[in-house]
């Protein structure tokens, strides 16, 4: 298990003990730079029929280095010598991945619609569930702003988003909290994705926002990021919105999310070929979880 960070989580490594892994070893404090030999250490270390035993797994907690590791350990491959990778930085991309496909599945379900042509609002949305959740909502057909507190941060964020995530899919763009108040009129779905215990849409905004159909929250800490939305909510009602919006809280993300991080490392052990992983195959299964597939 890779990381640039000085620990390995906890979350992930009892994740992939309980998809069956035997054995963990940790490597942390990594560079971009060392992922290659690393890489080859292990592929050299079997042959290629039992090199299939062995599979790296990328932590950290930025979405751009993960991504930077995931991309040099598939390079570093010498087939048939192969191993499978799968990117997830602080859980980020299973999370936003799980939240998507909730928020899609309410649309579905309550309005017969899908994300397409939807407003969206990743509200403190420069964090890596942020991030993610507006690449894969952008490419599911949706119009997105990241809002942030500093518009330049916001911007730059959203620029990064499409430059290096989106596959020239997407045009997210990035906004200031400032104006939140008047992008609330237009929005369809909310992602609430800022810092545990942090409130990022009150009641009175709540209030103020006539078109809003589905809103999620990532935050399980007290006080909810959306005011009347309790972390136990799947497809419930948020009381003092005018529109009837429906809350999912962060504990109902998390078990899809959960669902969704097991299925992708049991793929890595019972695929005879290679996989490699991250937000894009995290949203697929998680669209299947929240179909019951």
């Amino acid at each position: 298990m890779f990381t640039p960070e000085k620990n390995l989580s906890p979350f992930d490594a009892n994740m992939a003990l309980d998809a069956g892994w035997l054995s963990l070893v940790p490597y942390t404090n990594l560079e971009a730079g060392e992922i290659t030999a690393l890489v080859q250490d292990a592929i050299f270390s079997r042959s290629p029929a039992g090199v299939k035993r062995t599979a790296v797994f990328i932590g950290g907690r930025d979405v751009g280095t993960a991504m930077a590791m995931l991309r040099t350990a598939r390079k570093s491959m010498v087939p048939p010598f192969e191993i499978s990778a799968f990117a997830d930085p602080s859980g980020a991309f299973t999370t936003a991945a799980a939240m998507v496909a909730m928020a899609e599945g309410e649309l579905r379900k309550h309005y017969q619609t899908g994300l397409e042509g939807k407003s969206v609002l990743a509200l403190g949305g420069t964090g890596p569930v942020g991030q993610i959740a507006a690449v894969l909502a952008a490419r599911a057909g949706a119009q997105v702003k990241i809002i942030g507190r500093q518009l330049e941060k916001a911007q730059k964020v959203a620029t990064l988003c499409n430059a290096e995530f989106g596959e020239g899919q997407t045009a997210i763009e990035g906004d200031a909290d400032a104006n939140k108040g008047e992008l609330l009129k237009t929005a369809d779905v909310v992602f609430a994705t800022a810092a545990a215990g942090i409130q990022v849409l009150s009641a009175e905004l709540l209030a103020a926002s006539p078109r809003l159909k589905v809103a999620a929250d990532v935050n399980a800490v007290p006080p909810s990021g959306i005011a009347g939305l309790d972390p136990h909510h799947k497809g419930t009602p948020i009381e003092g919105s005018p529109s009837g919006a429906i809350g999912i809280g962060a504990l109902a993300i998390g078990n899809v999310k959960y669902q969704a991080q097991h299925r992708l490392l049991l793929r890595m052990r019972s695929t005879d070929k290679p996989v490699y992983l991250a937000f894009n195959e995290a949203f697929e299964i998680a669209r299947e979880v929240v179909r019951g597939a």
